[in-house]
């Protein structure tokens, strides 16, 4: 296990985790979403293939809709 930073929050993931399982995880819709690790945004093709380290700083925004 390793413990990154999600929203401000302290979180332990398991060690070799994705972007993207996290996200699917913490129930964010990827698609409609925008990540910034470590204060750089990360283009969402990379979402499966960027793995977590310790230490990492994961924000995330969802659009929200309404009218």
């Amino acid at each position: 296990m390793i413990t990154i930073q999600f929203n401000g929050d302290a979180k332990s993931v398991p060690t070799g985790m994705t972007i993207e399982q996290l996200l699917l995880e913490s129930g964010v819709p990827v698609k409609f979403c925008a990540v910034e690790l470590n204060l750089e945004i990360v283009a969402k093709d990379a979402y499966a293939n960027r793995l977590l380290q310790d230490g990492d700083a994961i924000e995330v925004v969802t659009l929200v809709g309404g009218g």
